[in-house]
């Protein structure tokens, strides 16, 4: 850390502890004065704003309108020169240098300012001019110190680098790393312009409960919870699709939520135990409409997100206005490896041999489905980087989805895989009630014999689904996925404001 009361290069480092200790004292004599953190002062401009307004204006210009303006916002650079002294505040929209000095500011306040530390949070009143270097100025006809920051920020030509501490103190990451406030802007914008997306289609967006007496809606272990007051357990939810479609039973026809799930899982670049979904149902329609509209949908946030559907990532150029492949799993891993012959990818004894010498467990359950999904998450799925649908995915690992009147071992869904994971899982839902009771049936089964990601058996969804469920398409979307694309963000963590981490060390 730097002693921030000296920001020239050359300064002698200064403990933190130091540091901390002689701001509790500036902090001191400043409440033996009066109130230390002033609520009264009124922020009338933004800094992005008054660059807006008046930025391309000629420093003749600006002499002759004198325009006022009033700034408040966090104090990243400071230079004292005698008499006078430049700051630099940031605000929520960006950046403006200040002018502080004895003849219009008044001596008494720039010999308050000069005390005062980078962090601080201050607010300005004055009029615009140009330096001579042309940079756009505030000239402080007063200053008040708003409030007192007791900590340092980082060194300044350093920033806050440290992966984990920019995790787990994201408001010093947001305050000094630009790409940080980017980054989460982009996310806010992303978001809104998914829920634009519905809206303009007669989507109905809907809240489902994130507490459940079942967790359903997809294979993953669930957050276990009490409730004292019923004393009852509840699970926090890894999905909301039978919610959604207990909806779609009671004629809400075009559904869309964006909430919260909850998975007992590991952390990877690729997982958080909470994460951001999008999911969307619509009755009348089939996994083949979404597949189109999935194209549609993330082609339209690109533009307006981005303004342009090429994205770069992590070195990749991905053209989202180019068709997206759709392939199965077999057609999948014949074109990327070539070694496999696609005839071969149906034949079980030759799907086991190919797997024989990845770290994978094959059981002699396993059908050719299955055989084929852990050779393709073998070899195919991290070399998909262009935009693909991986279609015909088999029954037994899709007990929400319906089954294809061509091949009954696979079903009509697709995952969309986009720069090695998978970004999008939708389907044509399964809604033949005794068929679902037959699925969730097997999948108790298999949690009596240790699988904990194994769904539980609802008794209630079946029975919603005896009052009819329409020919339905629906679809989830991980958001948080998206937004690594978006923003070429390497892990999941960049992404979410506070992510789940170990317990600081003391």
């Amino acid at each position: 850390m730097a002693d921030d009361k000296n920001d020239k290069t050359g300064a002698p480092p200064q403990d933190e502890n130091q540091i901390v200790a002689e701001r509790r004292a500036k902090l001191a004599r400043l409440r033996e004065k009066g109130p230390a953190f002033p609520n009264d002062f009124r922020r009338r401009d933004l800094a992005a704003e008054l660059q807006e307004r008046h930025g391309a204006k000629t420093r003749e210009a600006l002499e002759s309108e004198r325009p006022a303006a009033c700034v408040a916002g966090r104090m990243m650079l400071k230079r004292v020169m005698g008499k006078a002294s430049f700051a630099t505040l940031q605000d929520m929209s960006g950046r403006i240098q200040v002018y502080v000095n004895n003849d219009v500011t008044g001596t008494e306040a720039h010999e308050a300012f000069k005390h005062w530390d980078l962090g601080d949070i201050v607010g300005v009143e004055g009029t615009l001019f140009k330096t001579n270097k042309g940079e756009l100025t505030l000239q402080a006809n007063g200053v008040r110190l708003l409030s007192k920051s007791l900590r340092p920020l980082p060194e300044k030509f350093h920033g806050l680098t440290d992966t984990e501490q920019r995790y787990r103190q994201r408001y010093v990451d947001l305050i000094v790393n630009p790409e940080a406030r980017r980054t989460f802007e982009i996310r806010s914008r992303l978001v809104q312009a998914i829920r634009e997306f519905f809206i303009a289609r007669g989507y109905l967006e809907v809240e489902t409960p994130m507490m459940q007496p079942i967790p359903g809606g997809a294979v993953a272990r669930p957050f276990k919870t009490h409730h004292n007051a019923l004393d009852m357990d509840l699970y926090l939810r890894i999905a909301p699709e039978l919610y959604l479609k207990r909806l779609v039973v009671g004629g809400l026809e075009k559904v869309f939520e964006i909430n919260r799930n909850f998975r007992n899982e590991g952390i990877s670049t690729r997982h958080n135990p909470e994460f951001t979904m999008l999911e969307f149902y619509e009755a009348y329609r089939d996994y083949r409409y979404l597949m189109d509209l999935t194209e549609e949908l993330l082609r339209e946030c690109a533009r307006k997100v981005l303004g342009a559907t090429a994205l770069s990532y992590q070195g990749a150029t991905l053209d989202l206005a180019k068709p997206f492949d759709r392939l199965t799993m077999a057609e999948a891993i014949a074109k990327y490896n070539p070694g496999y012959p696609l005839h071969a990818l149906s034949d079980p004894r030759y799907l086991k041999q190919a797997l024989a010498p990845f770290d994978v467990e094959v059981f002699p359950t396993d059908g050719v489905g299955i055989l084929q999904l852990k050779l393709f998450e073998a070899t195919t799925e991290e070399r998909l980087a262009d935009p693909t649908f991986i279609v015909a995915h088999p029954v037994d690992v899709s007990p929400l989805a319906r089954t294809s009147d061509a091949d009954p071992a696979v079903t009509d869904r697709f995952e969309l895989v986009v720069a090695g994971r998978e970004i999008a899982n939708g389907f044509s839902e399964l809604n033949d009630p005794e068929d679902q009771a037959a699925r969730f049936a097997a999948q108790a089964k298999a949690k009596e014999a240790g699988d904990e990601e194994a769904m539980y058996y609802d008794a209630d969804y079946i029975r919603a689904l005896e009052y009819g469920l329409p020919p339905t398409a629906g679809e989830g979307i991980g958001i948080d996925r998206l937004v690594m694309l978006f923003t070429d963000s390497p892990s999941i963590r960049d992404v979410i404001l506070f992510p789940q981490l170990k317990p600081e060390e003391s």
